[in-house]
């Protein structure tokens, strides 16, 4: 079986998990999820505890099932506590802004970039240089950090950039003075 797929899921208090045919609707204090259930995987509420079983051991039923389970997991934990991602600014002149629900980003472009913000997602700005991504659907906060870093990716010869804020950036050599 599925090492990943075989762990229970434990559902904090304040959580509600409603399971019907096909659909896991989970609802918590942050907010509400849905995922469609895979055919072939079942998911039972025993004493506030998510067990996901698959039907057979076919390999499309064992490739989905510890996916379901990572899913229904990231889900319970997007609604109690959230999840956050970090990026980092850095060069000469680059900054963050806050206005409204747009995020604006002066990146050494000759203009300022606009990025608006989607709904479920709070942006916090710490020092014109820090980014906070929060949120409690994972996918998104993932893919809302990934937007902002893909307007100017961090260049390897100066650093110049956004990046997260864990990310080692392998830095190059730039051209040697000296003809021979």
């Amino acid at each position: 079986m599925s090492r990943t797929g075989r762990k229970e899921i434990p559902i904090p208090e304040k959580v509600k998990v409603n399971i019907s045919d096909y659909l896991v609707e989970v609802d918590g204090p942050k907010g509400k999820l849905k995922q469609t259930i895979f055919a072939g995987i079942s998911i039972k509420n025993e004493d506030n505890i998510l067990k996901v079983a698959r039907q057979s051991d076919a390999p499309n039923y064992r490739a989905k099932h510890g996916l379901m389970r990572a899913l229904l997991a990231n889900m319970v934990k997007g609604v109690s506590e959230g999840f956050s991602k970090e990026l980092d600014i850095q060069g000469v002149g680059y900054r963050a802004e806050l206005k409204g629900k747009e995020l604006h980003l002066n990146l050494g472009f000759s203009h300022i970039v606009p990025f608006q913000i989607p709904e479920g997602i709070d942006i916090s700005v710490d020092k014109q240089t820090h980014l906070v991504v929060s949120g409690y659907d994972k996918v998104l906060v993932g893919q809302v950090a990934a937007d902002i870093r893909k307007i100017r990716p961090p260049e390897p010869y100066k650093g110049k950039g956004v990046r997260y804020s864990n990310e080692v950036i392998i830095r190059k050599a730039g051209k040697s003075a000296g003809g021979k």
